[in-house]
């Protein structure tokens, strides 16, 4: 089944010029696009695609806020955040409110097929730019993590399971969810896509 990839953003340049970088890529289909987060909307609530590319800023909310909202009505759908500005806070804002990616507008044709393919599969995708931007602004403090943890950090970061992770480790699914949870509470992290995003700020990852 191909990747279903819609677009969120105002520049008909943006969205053009990224449409015909993904028209003849063999498993992505264009689903189509909007210009602003009502429309977006208009279109989630009659089709459901598997990855959204959301600019930050748009005419009427900011990605930001539509990123949060769309999260919390489909949790099926995927979003990478788009957008020019490279700052650490609309990186962190974007991944805390749900989004599974972050890739600024000069990315290369394979730099968004990879992002769209990650995060189709449950995992999260930072540009090297983005994720440079959060080291060097959360290098400061970096939470301490036992061995376990560390490894446990490491497979959720590879998308597996609780599941999963038990069989690796030889330990039991209720020890995997406690270290999840332990996790998320040492790095103040509201979800998983929250907690790697913060590992790979403070080095971890």
């Amino acid at each position: 089944m191909p990747i279903k990839v819609f677009i969120v953003d105002d520049h008909y340049m943006v969205v053009e010029g990224i449409r015909s970088l993904l028209q003849n890529e063999k498993g992505i289909e264009w689903a189509g696009h909007a210009m602003n987060a009502a429309s977006c909307l208009a279109y989630l609530h009659q089709n459901q695609p598997d990855v959204i590319l959301m600019d930050i800023s748009l005419p009427d909310t900011s990605g930001i806020d539509l990123c949060k909202d769309v999260r919390e009505k489909y949790p099926s759908v995927f979003i990478i955040g788009l957008s020019t500005f490279n700052q650490q806070s609309f990186i962190q804002k974007m991944m805390e409110n749900g989004a599974s990616g972050y890739v600024l507008k000069n990315a290369t044709q394979n730099q968004l097929i990879e992002a769209i393919q990650t995060v189709a599969k449950g995992k999260t995708f930072l540009s090297d730019e983005a994720a440079l931007s959060l080291r060097k602004n959360n290098a400061g403090d970096k939470t301490i993590l036992t061995r376990r943890e560390k490894e446990v950090l490491n497979l959720i970061a590879e998308g597996m399971t609780n599941n999963e992770i038990a069989q690796k480790l030889f330990i039991s699914t209720t020890t995997v969810d406690t270290h999840r949870k332990n996790l998320l509470e040492k790095f103040n992290a509201r979800n998983t896509a929250a907690l790697i995003k913060l590992s790979i700020s403070q080095g971890h990852l």
